[in-house]
């Protein structure tokens, strides 16, 4: 079963679709390739939830303005489904102009303090570290060394207070209520909220339509199986929720069909992680040696970066489920080799 887009007219800049009753899309744009997120507002009691912020520029704070002055109550809550730039980087701004509070999960908010301050394993210098161990050198390599924090200037301030929410938590929000989903290995506790009532789910990052969100391994856990998490957790939601919710994602268009997106991912990964594993027949391969197996084009910086963690993660993947041995070469670069015989299956 295909996809079927409902909305297919995006928003205009700081123009409001209400998309199901109470929910409203707006989309916000980011300077990458990557060129727009949406955000969504949702009336509440005497007011408005916000879920996720935009990324922090004057453009974009300026739409905000408008806005929020159109809005006919204030602001109470600001919903952030994971710690990345385009959905946290306004947070502070945002809480100083409305008052409203914040709501996150643990581990977004603590690994968002971590990556900017550049602590525990997460930042650049552990970031340059981890790519040198996998291959990556030269040129490359030193202009992540020079580059610096790129979060630090992607998000500005942050916020030093939070509501927490767990997984399995229900949000009263307005006269319905939303079920809070964790999804896993796109970032360490990436909130997505689910309303029965309305047929809705607000999914963030973790289920797009037309492209695959970064799964990514990080310097502070470098044997972490993110591609697994992922996909363990795309099959929670395809059992969970029905195919004909109208899912709300942060980039492209509003569509249903679940299981048919959830069933086209995995397909699509298990193709990379094929490819992958085929290359490594013919010679033992390192992460940086297999960008262009797994991508196939040329990258910029930025795009290395995304593309290094997640070649690591699928190098992962594969290690842990016996496809692939993985061993440190006398130059101090990891390598990982086919395995001639595969484990019995269980």
């Amino acid at each position: 079963m295909s996809l079927q887009y409902p909305f297919p007219q995006i928003p205009a800049a700081g123009e409001l679709t209400e998309v199901a009753p109470g929910v409203f899309w707006l989309r916000m744009p980011l300077p990458f390739q990557l060129d727009h997120i949406n955000l969504w507002l949702l009336r509440d009691v005497d007011g408005w939830t916000i879920i996720d912020t935009g990324f922090p520029d004057d453009a974009v704070r300026s739409t905000w303005q408008d806005i929020l002055k159109s809005l006919d109550g204030p602001v109470k809550r600001l919903i952030v489904t994971h710690f990345h730039p385009d959905h946290l980087g306004l947070a502070s701004w945002l809480m100083a102009e409305t008052g409203a509070s914040l709501w996150m999960t643990t581990g977004e908010f603590l690994t968002a303090h971590a990556v900017w301050h550049e602590v525990g394993g997460h930042g650049a210098r552990f970031m340059v570290e981890q790519f040198r161990q996998h291959g990556l050198a030269g040129e490359q390599l030193a202009k992540f060394a020079t580059r610096g924090s790129g979060y630090r200037k992607a998000v500005p301030a942050l916020p030093e207070y939070y509501r927490r929410v767990k997984e399995g938590d229900v949000l009263r929000i307005g006269c319905h209520t939303w079920q809070i989903y964790i999804g896993y290995g796109h970032a360490p506790e990436h909130m997505a909220l689910y309303c029965a009532e309305l047929g809705v789910l607000i999914s963030g990052d973790m289920l797009l339509p037309r492209i695959s969100t970064n799964i990514s391994v990080f310097a502070a856990t470098p044997e972490a199986d993110a591609l697994r998490w992922y996909l363990d957790s795309l099959d929670e939601m395809a059992r969970e929720i029905p195919q004909q919710t109208l899912v709300l994602p942060s980039h492209g268009l509003p569509f249903t069909g679940v299981q048919a997106r959830v069933g086209a991912l995995h397909a699509h990964h298990e193709e990379r992680l094929h490819a992958l594993e085929n290359s490594c027949e013919e010679a033992p391969k390192s992460a940086a040696e297999s960008l262009d197996v797994l991508f196939g084009r040329a990258l910029d910086t930025h795009q290395t970066m995304f593309a290094m963690g997640e070649a690591i993660a699928h190098l992962n993947y594969l290690e842990q489920a016996g496809r692939l041995s993985r061993k440190t070469d006398a130059d101090g670069v990891i390598r990982y080799s086919r395995l001639q015989h595969r484990p019995a299956a269980h």
